[in-house]
């Protein structure tokens, strides 16, 4: 029979997934309590959260979801990333700081429904992240405008060089 801690667990995992737009799965062993709040700071200011629950937990709220449970992934401990609506932040935030501290390890996740692996989660970690691609969308539909305002604005320009060069060289 479950306690009444593990059901709200089970619900509070169930929600957090419900309201985000992947989960990434990561084992943090071997990091110091300083590292581990470095990490939580670095996903949060991703755009993510990171917390831990039992493994059992989660199979039985990602099943609830009818998402996959993942049960080679959740084995052994396992911290949990949340990401909001951006997948790669929070994933690219991990990967740095893998970079820095060869304890951390990305065990996988889960996004869009499925379940996602160690190789495609280290690629998707090295997108841009959405706010880079908005900017990336933005300048290429304004290079044209752009363009265009620099070539109508080139026969005024060389009309208003031709005048001042005769104004220039009436008045010498």
């Amino acid at each position: 029979m479950p306690t009444q801690e593990k059901v709200q667990q089970v619900a509070e995992i169930t929600e957090k997934l419900q309201n985000m737009a992947g989960v990434w799965f990561i084992d943090a062993r071997g990091l110091t309590v300083k590292e581990t709040q470095e990490l939580r700071r670095s996903i949060r200011q991703a755009g993510g959260s990171m917390h831990v629950y039992k493994n059992k937990l989660a199979r039985i709220a990602l099943k609830g979801l009818e998402l996959p449970e993942c049960a080679d992934v959740l084995a052994g401990p396992t911290a949990f990333v949340f990401c909001d609506d951006d997948v790669a932040a929070p994933a690219k935030a991990v990967k740095d700081f893998m970079k820095e501290h060869e304890a951390l390890e990305m065990k996988g996740g889960v996004v869009d429904g499925a379940q996602v692996s160690v190789e495609d989660a280290l690629k998707i970690a090295e997108l841009p992240t959405k706010d880079q691609l908005i900017a990336m969308l933005l300048s290429t539909m304004q290079a044209p405008i752009t363009g265009l305002a620099r070539v109508c604005n080139g026969p005024i320009e060389s009309f208003a060089r031709v005048v001042k060069a005769i104004a220039d060289k009436q008045a010498a």
